[in-house]
């Protein structure tokens, strides 16, 4: 019988989240609500505290025990809520016109290309919002226009613009909201933006975590995860991958994980213009310190599945990530997974979500369990914690 290997007592994280609307205080009010399940499911005691820190480096640390182990994790927080809100709450033409000339420049930079060679169901994923959104705009041409291809009279125009704007303003507007393509339009412009850098809003944002990761990192502990999902694992790669442009031994003596949840960094360096940030990806690669973790889902529309990240990105003699295949199916019950199954986002985002049965990931586990992280390479879900 393999022994599991032995606890870990002290664990750093820092914590990439995905393209969401939450700042690091409802960031944490997620996880505590989700750590309680997930403690329930592992039988073990965990207590998470309040947030502390500052704005800039806001963390909370999380306390679990079990039996014949106990494990002090500090979760460090790197929200970029505030750019989501940026660009979610300008004016409604100016967020359409910006993404539509984001999904151009995807387009010219040959990333919807690479997206439907290497992964065609993220590249249904990118051109979905932009179809339907120029649906509605025809429908709505259409009804404005339709006196002149009817042969009305022309009074017959003013009823059209009372119909346009009823479709697309008092309907569509609010079904696209709720539905996020509006959401997915600012996620496209900040892919842009975070491939080609050259909006301060994002070189400012990776200024200031650079300072907080390197302050983090400089903690002592057992062992150090950098977790990221979705839009977060570009935002960590370029963390992290600048940190070591500047200071190649930073992680000397330290062993650390780094785990790309549903992971898109692909979404932004597939582009042309992200030679930065494919560059910070290889220097990520070959750090003998880092045990990358690339966590990927079949089901899952909006990663890249079985894709070699660190070698699409040019390295190939560079080691290659840690692939975890998991099914999100297999972690809820059967009524839980078919009341989500169709939401893709919804989806997306179980990876940082508690879950219903034990299975080969748990992202409450991997971040405040006693298991080292780089054991969910190979996990699978059975046989006891280890112990101190």
């Amino acid at each position: 019988m393999i022994q599991p290997p032995t606890a870990i007592r002290k664990r750093v994280v820092l914590h990439f989240p995905g393209f969401e609307g939450l700042d690091a205080a409802k960031h944490r009010e997620r996880f505590a609500r989700s750590m309680v399940k997930t403690a329930k499911l592992w039988d073990f005691s965990a207590t998470t505290s309040a947030l502390n820190g500052d704005a800039v480096q806001p963390f909370f640390d999380v306390d679990s025990q079990g039996d014949g182990w106990q494990t002090d994790s500090r979760v460090h927080i790197f929200d970029h809520s505030e750019i989501v809100d940026r660009l979610n709450n300008r004016p409604l033409v100016l967020r359409l016109l910006r993404g539509f000339a984001a999904a151009a420049q995807v387009v010219a930079e040959g990333g919807a290309t690479a997206y439907f060679r290497h992964a065609w169901r993220f590249g249904l994923f990118f051109i979905f919002p932009f179809l339907v959104v120029a649906a509605a705009l025809l429908v709505s041409l259409a009804l404005i226009t339709y006196p002149f291809w009817l042969g009305l009279a022309p009074w017959h125009t003013l009823i059209g613009l009372v119909l346009a704007y009823v479709f697309f303003l008092r309907f569509f507007v609010p079904w696209a909201e709720r539905s996020h393509m509006l959401h997915l339009f600012s996620d496209w412009e900040l892919a842009v933006a975070v491939a080609r850098l050259d909006e301060s809003y994002v070189t400012d944002w990776l200024a200031r975590s650079m300072a907080a990761a390197k302050l983090a990192l400089a903690e002592t502990a057992d062992e150090y995860v950098i977790s990221s999902h979705s839009m977060g694992s570009s935002m960590a790669a370029h963390v992290l991958g600048r940190l070591l442009e500047e200071e190649p031994d930073l992680l000397a003596g330290k062993k650390v994980v780094f785990a790309t949840l549903g992971g898109a960094t692909l979404q932004c360096a597939f582009l042309k213009s992200a030679g930065l940030l494919r560059q910070r990806v290889g220097a990520i690669a070959r750090v003998r310190e880092v045990f990358w973790l690339d966590v990927q889902c079949l089901t899952d529309i909006i990663n890249f599945y079985k894709a070699r990240v660190v070698a699409l990105c040019g390295h190939e003699d560079a080691p290659a990530a840690h692939i975890a295949l998991i099914r999100i199916k297999h972690m809820l019950t059967s009524e839980r997974y078919a009341k989500i199954r169709r939401d893709f986002l919804r989806v997306h985002r179980q990876y940082v979500l508690d879950s219903d049965c034990r299975s080969p990931f748990d992202f409450g586990l991997m971040v405040a369990g006693p298991l080292p992280a780089c054991t969910f390479a190979g996990y699978t879900g059975e046989g006891p914690l280890p112990k101190a």
